[in-house]
């Protein structure tokens, strides 16, 4: 008898469902999916890069999404800003413990220097066989062009208050003390990464390879070295996970203009104490940064 109400029960069910929009009869486990694409920090009004700014609305959304499983996170990034990899990697790993949710990443082409260490925001951490996975490091580069103003008769003036304002200024000649003082703080920001991989990663990673010299390898190798847990792709391992019935929900970011703008100007350095240009200036400066960064890896 039991059965036959089951049945009686199940049958009214499917017959409800059969009025019911799509994405309203579906009934499966939902897993809210995040993106991160592109450079880290690169950003001005044409090229919004990722930020905190940027990411924090559709982070908070998708861990804040009812009955959700899990959240998956693909990244595409061949690193950039520490600070902005930094603090995203905070936000994910608190919203994790706050939810109760388990998370998994799932590298793209890139998932490099900082792209790597949003990576570490991950319990798993899974990529393709030919995903660049790695780079843990720290650079830093610029523009040696005082002989070339010198070639054409210009002459740049700058003044400053405090005798160390000008480090590292690409229109002067290099000097050995900025070059000193830049390396120290690369020592500290490269020390900070390597305790972080250490922390999450923790026996996963296999010794004997020199893991943290900034180089970078295969999704294949990186699995080897204990960089990465697997090789999946999002949607299979989450229906490996939790069944072929599970609803992936993407979860972008505002694309609205204002927004964007708004976080452009409170990161972009509206409001530090130096000179950057700006408008078209600070676009092919981000053009060429950005490029760059995707260039290291071939891509």
């Amino acid at each position: 008898m039991t059965s036959l109400l089951d049945e009686v029960d199940r049958s009214a069910s499917e017959g409800w469902k059969s009025y019911l929009p799509a994405f309203l009869a579906q009934t499966g486990p939902v897993v809210p999916v995040l993106r991160f694409s592109g450079p880290i920090g690169v950003v001005t009004p044409l090229r919004p890069g990722i930020t905190l700014s940027t990411s924090a609305a559709s982070i908070d959304k998708a861990f804040s999404m009812r009955g959700a499983s899990a959240v998956a996170i693909q990244i595409n990034s061949p690193g950039g800003s520490a600070v902005q990899s930094g603090l995203i990697y905070r936000r994910i790993r608190a919203l994790a413990a706050e939810k109760g949710l388990k998370v998994y990443v799932f590298a793209e082409d890139v998932a490099a220097s900082g792209g790597y260490l949003l990576a570490l925001a991950g319990d798993e951490i899974y990529a393709d066989a030919s995903s660049i996975v790695g780079s843990i490091g720290v650079i830093t580069a610029s523009f040696g062009l005082h002989e070339l103003i010198s070639r054409f008769g210009i002459e740049r003036r700058v003044y400053t208050a405090g005798k160390d304002k000008d480090t590292l200024d690409p229109f002067l000649p290099e000097k050995a003390s900025d070059v000193e003082r830049i390396k120290a703080i690369q020592r500290d920001v490269h020390a900070s990464f390597i305790d972080l991989v250490k922390e999450r990663r923790g026996s996963r990673l296999k010794s004997g390879e020199d893991l943290f010299t900034g180089a970078f390898w295969s999704g294949q190798k990186a699995l080897e070295l204990g960089l990465i847990d697997g090789l999946a792709d999002v949607r299979s391992k989450m229906r490996t996970l939790f069944g072929d019935e599970v609803r992936l929900k993407l979860v972008a970011p505002s694309t609205s203009w204002f927004r964007r703008k708004r976080s452009v100007f409170a990161e972009g350095g509206g409001f530090d104490f130096g000179f950057a240009p700006g408008g078209l200036a600070a676009d092919l400066i981000s053009a060429v940064e950005a490029r760059a960064l995707w260039s290291r890896f071939g891509f």
